[in-house]
């Protein structure tokens, strides 16, 4: 917080230019500007040199586009350039409101524990209180929000079955049954009846939209970590896309560091038991802490500041119930 509020007292930074993307080996005016740009956060940058886009500026950019979770190919495109131009007022609002929820979080944290951040769809597991294994992720999409929260893993559910909530069932499943006759046959959907007569849909773990790992903890919002059998989301950028569960990169590592200690549940145990493709849950041998949430700004192993956008909209809400930002004024009729 001080050293940005020093920068925004030292003037900020100068946007950059619009134009077309700035890459190695291209000469263009604006890699002065980029230069600069760059130099201001990052001491490795070269603040000044040849007009030309070089080897020390392409790794520059790729050490800045790492800090906002882009793919490091050191190109200035459109979205590097609009994280870039983005002013230091900005930095300094999204730290504000980080900061708060901070201090919402325990002064220690537990030392082995599942630490997810819905803003930029990672998911990390620490033991003595250092992470060592740290996977990408994809959390809900905006409307369908994963919640912040702090639980405790009890279990890994292995070729879980896929229990659909009512409302995806109603919005997007019966709907599509409707319109092509068979789909839920096709893509392994049972109906259950209920004993008040109403009708759920379960997935078979054969075809389960869970993947083949279930990671399960006791929480109000019926979310929980999974396996996916999508893959292609985890190569986005933008990783909001589920219904508000959180899918993992890595859910066989995961497992495997999760049971690890449990004579029971070697690797070859739950390679077997996949194998079987029975449905099992594995009680892990203590609970896992596991918090869910929400960072948009957050420090580096390399002590520099990581940026994301605000894809929720809550450092805008946060900010304005803590009164730094004024609440935008209703609208009114004008006659």
């Amino acid at each position: 917080m001080a050293r940005y509020r020093q920068i925004a007292a030292d003037g900020g930074w100068t946007p950059i230019p619009e134009g077309p993307p700035l890459k190695l080996g291209v000469s263009d005016p604006r890699v002065a500007a980029l230069r600069a740009r760059l130099a201001v956060e990052d001491p490795e940058a070269p603040a000044a040199g040849d007009p030309a886009f070089d080897m020390a500026l392409h790794q520059a950019v790729q050490r800045a586009q790492r800090r906002f979770g882009f793919e490091p190919d050191g190109v200035v495109g459109p979205a590097t350039l609009r994280m870039l131009n983005q002013p230091v007022g900005q930095r300094v609002l999204q730290t504000i409101a980080n900061l708060e929820r901070w201090r919402w979080m325990p002064r220690e944290m537990p030392p082995t524990r599942v630490q997810v951040n819905s803003g930029a769809a990672i998911v990390t597991l620490f033991k003595d209180d250092r992470p060592v294994l740290s996977m990408k992720a994809v959390s809900g999409k905006p409307g369908d929000e994963t919640p912040m929260l702090s639980s405790a893993m009890h279990s890994v559910v292995i070729n879980p079955p896929w229990n659909v909530p009512t409302r995806i069932a109603n919005e997007e499943l019966w709907p599509k049954e409707r319109a092509s006759p068979g789909y839920l046959a096709r893509n392994g959907f049972r109906v259950i009846t209920n004993d008040d007569g109403s009708k759920r849909l379960q997935q078979s773990s054969e075809q389960s939209a869970l993947g083949r790992y279930k990671f399960d903890f006791d929480n109000p919002f019926a979310v929980y970590l999974h396996d996916t059998p999508t893959k292609a989301t985890f190569e986005r950028f933008s990783r909001q896309a589920s219904h508000g569960c959180v899918r993992v990169e890595k859910p066989r590592e995961l497992a495997e560091a999760l049971l690890a200690g449990d004579p029971k549940w070697t690797p070859e145990q739950i390679a077997a038991t996949l194998d079987a493709g029975k449905t099992v849950r594995a009680r892990l041998p203590q609970q896992v802490p596991v918090f869910i949430l929400y960072w948009t700004a957050f420090a580096g192993a390399d002590g520099q500041m990581h940026f994301r956008t605000d894809p929720y909209d809550w450092d805008r809400e946060l900010l304005q119930r803590m009164g730094v930002l004024a609440k935008p004024k209703p609208k009114t009729d004008v006659a």
